[in-house]
């Protein structure tokens, strides 16, 4: 992938873009105030959506905290600092709904977690507005606070010393497009990649631009100066995207929601990926796209899922040893929780070079279990997912399994189930960047059908689980193992 060229000093530019908040009409760039203040305890939030009237209660809901799947990445390890750094939707302590963006990290050299740091308060419940982190080539920790559609603000800060959670700047980002300068103060369901050397890229939705969910990407070298937005896809009333950064290409894989259905039916597989930070794209056979898609049927194609009736969720996208995609994704025949809907197949697309091999894999009961993708180095494929039934059956998440393939997806063996007897369904399920073994993937859980605390976990690759601590008696605390055989109940408010 060649080099983004942008002329800024990023130390200038930075400077610049930090100047106070003072709400000036003639400052296009919203106000917000950066708390930049310790919490004293891990606490997720709980978030709704869409009462459905019936027993599950809503169409999905939950501990939060790690929402969405096209929300990536929650977490980065860094080498260099001996830490994997993680953001995550928080709430108050007198609250489980109101939205607070959290930062922290896992030492891992002593075993231990600070105070997480309130960033800000983005002012609603809604978890679709949950953060995610990125870190570039200094040690700089950067936050992408996103928006659920245009009703509210986007934020990017920047920490003010490397590998620093205690204190971030606003960061006054703006795309070049010829002559002008727009500052970038809108975008949702952002997936940021730092690439060594390079710099930013990201995938992101706009909405009514020119349809509902409009796929969209740009790049930065410096995380202050953009490129202009490019359109991937304005199929039918828009789309839901994942994406992923390999050793020489970047990709995105996305369904559509078709006209006159509602955006609760989204169907169709799609992939689209570049070789030059964005300037050309192409579908997996390298076949030239010219963007953006716009008609159901084209190149970048990889299943007809709406011949077949069924709706398509995306959960992850990897890149295989030899640069290749690999998609997981769940299938099902509505977008209703409850059993009239199974089965939720998960299901993996692999480019093998020449096609797509599509098999399934395992099933699970709600179209809002999400789990993760490992591929290791010796070719093993690991999903870590609330696959099994929870106390909240039928309702987003469930108990945490580790399956594993070594046969690229053909056959599953569930190697071990890490959650168990559980008072509340386990959720969203997510892969660090550079994964260490330490710290193999972040979740939270809650109730299902009614507002709950939250706990945050963490699991080693081995699937020992760790609570992070609700309550911090210390400045820094050892997360203690799960006792998955003795009951939590809801005893805080």
């Amino acid at each position: 992938m060649r080099t983004i060229i942008v002329t800024t000093a990023v130390a200038v530019a930075i400077a610049s873009s930090a100047r106070a908040d003072d709400g000036d009409p003639a400052d296009d760039f919203p106000p917000v105030e950066t708390l930049n203040r310790p919490a004293d305890g891990y606490r997720g939030i709980w978030y709704m959506n869409q009462p459905s009237g019936d027993e599950y209660v809503y169409k999905y809901s939950g501990g939060l905290g790690t929402y969405c799947a096209k929300h990536r990445p929650f977490a980065v390890y860094s080498p260099q600092a001996g830490k994997t750094f993680f953001c995550y939707g928080g709430t108050t302590a007198d609250s489980h709904r109101r939205l607070l963006h959290m930062v922290s990290y896992y030492d891992h050299r002593t075993g231990k977690v600070p105070r997480p740091t309130i960033l800000l308060d983005k002012h609603t419940s809604d978890a679709h507005d949950n953060p995610v982190i990125s870190i570039d080539d200094r040690g700089h920790i950067w936050i992408f606070s996103t928006s659920h559609g245009t009703s509210r603000p986007s934020f990017i800060h920047r920490s003010e010393r490397p590998f620093d959670i205690r204190s971030f700047q606003r960061v006054r980002a703006i795309q070049t497009d010829g002559t002008r300068r727009i500052p970038i103060t809108n975008f949702s369901y952002m997936q940021v990649w730092h690439v060594p050397q390079h710099g930013f890229v990201c995938f992101f939705t706009r909405y009514g631009d020119p349809v509902a969910r409009t796929l969209c990407f740009m790049t930065s070298r410096d995380g202050v100066t953009w490129s202009p937005t490019r359109r991937l896809a304005v199929i039918g009333e828009g789309h839901y995207q994942i994406s992923a950064v390999g050793k020489r290409r970047a990709g995105s894989a996305f369904n559509y929601h078709p006209r006159n259905k509602g955006l609760n039916w989204r169907t169709n597989l799609y992939y689209v990926e570049t070789h030059d930070f964005g300037a050309s794209w192409h579908a997996a056979d390298g076949s030239p796209l010219d963007l953006p898609l716009e008609t159901v049927r084209n190149k970048a194609l990889v299943h007809d899922y709406a011949a077949e009736g069924l709706n398509v969720y995306l959960k992850d996208i990897r890149y295989d040893g030899n640069d290749r995609p690999v998609i997981l994704y769940v299938t099902s025949p509505g977008y209703q929780a409850g059993p009239a809907n199974d089965p939720r197949t998960w299901t993996t697309a692999r480019w093998t070079g020449t096609k797509w091999e599509i098999r399934p894999a395992m099933t699970s009961d709600n179209n809002y279990d999400m789990g993760s993708l490992w591929i290791d180095a010796d070719g093993t494929w690991r999903i870590i997912a609330p696959t099994e039934t929870g106390p909240q059956a039928y309702n987003p998440g469930g108990e945490v399994a580790m399956w594993t393939s070594s046969d690229q997806g053909a056959t599953w063996q569930k190697t071990r189930q890490l959650t168990f007897g559980s008072p509340r369904n386990h959720t969203y399920v997510r892969r660090p960047v550079n994964a260490h073994a330490g710290f193999y993937a972040l979740w939270a859980d809650g109730h299902g059908r009614r507002p709950s605390l939250s706990r945050l976990y963490f699991c080693d690759r081995h699937g020992t689980v760790r609570i992070l601590p609700r309550q911090m008696t210390s400045p820094m605390m050892t997360p203690r193992i799960a006792d998955l055989k003795k009951t939590e109940e809801d005893t805080e408010p």
